[in-house]
């Protein structure tokens, strides 16, 4: 259990591996609090090497907090594109604008201000305010909870809020004063590197193994435990790629729920025939002249699990096309270089 370890004593061991074995990426070595906001943001369920070229396009991009706070909704979602999870940059550009007005531009230096930012919960917090400011907060995520987990032989759900509260609790009590930023990271090199998520973790490299309990033990490899989360609800949808030469139906989704605001290929409930989906293309004030039936394919949400069917539908000559507010033709290169199609689509956009 955590309280059989002392986490002061982790700490030196940790620092010692940590400066001969660090990763090299580039938001390291840095201050900026920005950029390490948008690291943080984008590192959320993204490998590292994945994310390493979205960093830094979206930087060249809008370089400043200010940049991010102004800039237009469709291209900020071209920005994020391939990253998935658009309310993560939504809520980001929501607490740019909130910098902006609160606090002149710059990122505030308290944790309560920094925490209280729209997207922002703890774990972001603490990792900006220690890692550009040097502030005492721990940085508590996955690999934290799982390192801690293992070292501590803990068998507490890592999914559970009573896990999270006291490993919070531990590091808050346990903090070094004089490098907080370099320990958060050093933690979160160790998960990611020796004391691995998936698979058989490298005991043997480990700064921690003389410590730990569960290297001791036997029970490295059945930990952490996590409690199964509730089944993914299964949801058949028919997408229809619908094109009238070299321009290409798009629908956009309401504000709010799954894909919110979001540009997607028009799709409906169920498992549609091509008849039926000659019908709903017609509905669409559009002319249908040829279908071909697409692969199937799925697309796995946090709760939800789409299995598709794809036709691809070739209409007449649309003109000036007007069917509802939501409903535009684009040309393909347009669709291309400004228009951000969520990953979902993925099967069925590498026909246009």
């Amino acid at each position: 259990m955590l309280n059989e370890i002392h986490i002061e004593n982790l700490i030196a061991p940790l620092l010692v591996w940590y400066a001969k074995n660090k990763r090299t990426l580039p938001w390291r070595g840095i201050d900026d609090p920005y950029r390490i906001w948008v690291s943080e943001i984008m590192l959320q369920q993204t490998r590292v090497e994945a994310v390493i070229p979205y960093y830094e396009r979206f930087l060249d991009a809008l370089p400043t907090i200010g940049d991010l706070a102004g800039c237009d909704e469709d291209r900020l979602l071209k920005l994020w594109e391939g990253l998935g999870y658009y309310s993560r940059v939504r809520n980001m550009q929501k607490a740019a604008k909130k910098i902006v007005d609160e606090h002149g531009g710059a990122m505030p230096r308290a944790y309560e201000e920094v925490v209280a930012l729209p997207g922002i919960g703890p774990y972001t917090a603490g990792a900006i305010t220690s890692i550009a400011f040097g502030l005492p907060q721990p940085a508590v995520d996955g690999n934290v909870l799982r390192i801690l987990a293992r070292v501590s032989d803990d068998a507490t759900d890592i999914l559970s809020a009573e896990m999270k509260n006291k490993v919070t609790k531990a590091l808050h009590e346990a903090m070094p004063q004089d490098c907080p930023g370099i320990f958060n990271q050093a933690m979160m090199d160790l998960g990611a590197c020796v004391c691995l998520p998936n698979g058989t973790p490298k005991c043997k490299e480990c700064p921690w193994r003389p410590q730990c309990l569960a290297c001791k033990r036997g029970t490295a490899d059945a930990l952490p435990v996590r409690v199964k989360k509730t089944k993914r609800r299964m949801e058949e949808r028919t997408v229809l790629l619908v094109m009238d030469g070299e321009r290409v139906l798009l629908h956009k989704r309401p504000a709010k729920g799954l894909l919110a605001g979001l540009y997607e290929l028009p799709n409906i409930a169920g498992n549609l025939s091509e008849n039926d989906a000659v019908e709903a293309v017609r509905q669409m004030s559009l002319d249908p002249m040829h279908i071909e039936v697409l692969e199937n394919a799925k697309h796995l949400f946090s709760h939800i699990e789409w299995r598709m069917k794809g036709y691809l539908v070739r209409v007449a000559d649309a003109g000036t096309f007007s069917y509802g507010k939501d409903y535009f033709l684009i040309e393909k290169e347009t669709l291309r270089k400004d228009f951000s199609v969520p990953s979902a689509f993925a099967a069925y956009l590498k026909y246009i």
